[in-house]
């Protein structure tokens, strides 16, 4: 097959008479049956690229699709595969074009396991791999063991997707926080509560990225997500999907328990060589004297704790799990403090940024609710930038610990809510984060038989690893006291905050955020240097799509976990901890991803490593 790209058409080609929207509410199964792509005008298009008779294309789908609006004439932007009727003209065809970027060889993007347990394991008294967590990232290292053949057990503190969806109501309406079961805790994690992106930039030269979007259509998610631009799911989708993924784990012979949190880790004495990138930068291969050997659990149903032996665990712990980042450096595993981002959301009419975006062409069917992606370098050194827009969503209380709030981002699949929203965030780096002691007793002495260590001599630049989550519980909580100490939010309007002024009042623009807000002036909920950077940015950002600083425009605070406040490292081949050997830390939490698509890939290459460690070894021993 070949991929052609660049190929273009004008927004009236597309067949929109017939098909409304595919995320229109009203979409019926008949809808579903109807292309979704000018096939006749694209295979004329290839044709016309390869130099070729239309009849000498064979067969054509559709990769990927997306919207140009940089001209007034909107255009639908194509990369297909084709395949060839004559296999010798394909062979000529691609050597011909070898030099254009836009005419390539498909590539291959089947996962193929790079190992498989044997047909009679589990009949003997063979090794159960552990992951802990069951969002994106423990839910595909969990596929992926068991596709292979090895029956993980799953050990995830929060609760069933469904259960877990009433516990987050009972904050949004009645301002009750379950801390074991959120936004943040549970069953998908927390892109659960999002919108649903399934997109990311990273490198991805073995395309599992394709193999997590395959997985997520099998169990219910749209077919459009394999060739849309920046495809999404949407909340209630989701759900559904992650529903399917767990049946399908539990069929293959995987162990998913909820409502059990991991409270300590036991070791024993090992020794194995480590060739990661921090060893090497320390001359050479350093040797790790200690193996897991078992996981302390806390059953939330007993409220009883008990041993579970484990020899290979996948830490797929999310951004949040503040508790287990503490105990595990307590037990001096590797981690070092990292950059990220805090801010606020950001909402506008969704109507305002159609128009700014699509022009004459918003309210397209077709097009359905515009995002944006925005980033200005402001004069004080700092980036300040959009993330995770949720074009026609709804501000979500985000929060997953009592007397604290953080804000985040959601929509549905329609994206047909009224406001658009964004996060409008500053990157802070480990020299922001806070460095007095006493600070860190404040912020984690709460957490249940965890001391705080403070000798760190590993720690880059001795910044302390938990550094960023003391400053991210401190900003919290300012906001949960400037909100009214209920779970309410503190909210300014764009055009007083740009002004320098508190607001006292709403205008036209209404926030999604519930339980609700209260307003204030934000200089009291963010450092000086932030909302100095994002109060310059604004004007700027409104001169490149119109209306996004307008006076009635609403910003609420705070949004702090736009990623993990550490990284815990890991070896560059074996994927396991430089400190204690058999720990596999991964996700976004582990800081290795930054989104659903992106915990996902990393989930599957931990799964392979879990997977080829455990057969090698028992290999080797027969």
């Amino acid at each position: 097959m070949i991929r052609l790209s660049e190929l273009k058409l004008p927004l009236t080609a597309l067949p929109v008479e017939a098909r409304r929207a595919s995320d229109a509410p009203a979409e019926t199964e008949e809808d579903r049956k109807l292309a979704p792509h000018p096939i006749d005008a694209l295979r004329q298009l290839a044709a016309n690229a390869l130099g070729i008779d239309e009849a000498g294309v064979s067969d054509l789908t559709v990769f990927k699709r997306s919207f140009d609006a940089r001209k007034q004439n909107l255009l639908v932007v194509y990369i297909v595969d084709v395949t060839i009727s004559d296999d010798a003209l394909e062979k000529s065809l691609l050597a011909r074009h070898i030099k254009n970027s836009h005419i390539q060889a498909t590539p291959n993007m089947t996962w193929q396991p790079p190992v498989h347990a044997p047909a009679d394991w589990g009949k003997e008294n063979h090794e159960r791999p552990v992951v802990v967590g069951f969002g994106p990232c423990g839910i595909f290292a969990a596929l992926v063991l068991a596709q292979m053949g090895l029956k993980p057990i799953v050990i995830e503190r929060g609760t069933p997707v469904r259960q877990r969806t009433k516990d987050t109501w009972g904050l949004w309406r009645k301002h009750v926080l379950n801390p074991r079961s959120n936004v943040q805790f549970g069953e998908g994690g927390a892109g659960t509560f999002s919108d649903g992106k399934l997109y990311s930039q990273i490198k991805d030269p073995r395309h599992l990225g394709r193999k997590v979007m395959q997985e997520f259509v099998r169990f219910g998610a749209p077919e459009d997500i394999l060739f849309a631009a920046h495809p999404h799911i949407g909340t209630f989708k989701l759900v559904k999907v992650v529903e399917g993924l767990r049946e399908e784990i539990i069929r293959l012979g995987c162990d998913v328990r909820f409502e059990q949190r991991v409270v300590d880790i036991e070791y024993a004495a090992h020794s194995y060589e480590t060739s990661s990138s921090h060893a090497m930068s320390s001359g050479g291969c350093t040797s790790v004297n200690r193996q897991i050997a078992a996981l302390r659990i806390q059953d939330y149903g007993t409220n009883e704790t008990y041993t579970l032996p484990a020899h290979h665990v996948v830490l797929a712990l999310g951004h949040s799990a503040r508790d287990t980042f503490t105990m595990l450096h307590r037990h001096a595993v590797a981690m070092q403090a990292k950059p990220f981002s805090i801010g606020v959301r950001i909402e506008h009419p969704q109507s305002v940024i159609d128009r700014a975006r699509w022009g004459q062409h918003a309210g397209h069917p077709l097009l359905g609710a515009a995002d944006y992606k925005l980033v200005h370098h402001a004069a004080n050194g700092r980036a300040v930038y959009s993330f995770c827009m949720c074009p026609g969503g709804t501000v979500v209380a985000a929060t997953s610990e009592v007397g604290r709030v953080v804000t985040n981002g959601m929509s549905q699949y329609s994206r047909n809510e009224r406001n658009a929203n964004a996060g409008l965030v500053v990157g802070i780096d480990p020299t922001d984060y806070p460095t007095d002691p006493s600070a860190f007793e404040t912020e984690l002495g709460q957490e249940i038989g965890n001391t705080v260590r403070h000798d760190t001599p590993n720690a880059v630049d001795k910044f302390h690893p938990l550094s960023g989550l003391v400053l991210q519980r401190q900003l919290e909580a300012i906001a949960y006291t400037l909100g009214g100490k209920n779970y309410e939010a503190p909210a300014q309007l764009v055009g007083d905050f740009i002004a320098n002024s508190a607001s006292t009042a709403l205008a036209s623009v209404e926030p999604s955020y519930k339980p609700g807000v209260k307003m204030v002036h934000l200089n009291e909920a963010l450092p000086s240097f932030v909302t100095d950077a994002m109060r310059e940015a604004l004007p700027l950002f409104g001169q490149k799509i119109k209306g996004f600083d307008m006076h009635d425009a609403v910003m609420t605070g705070v949004e702090t976990r736009t990623s993990s406040p550490l990284r815990i490292e890991r070896d560059d081949v074996s994927l396991q901890s430089p400190s204690i050997a058999g720990l596999y830390p991964a996700g976004e939490g582990a800081g290795y991803a930054g989104g659903i698509l992106s915990a996902g890939v990393d989930g599957i290459k931990v799964g392979e490593a879990v997977a080829r460690a455990i057969l090698s070894f028992h290999v080797a021993k027969a």
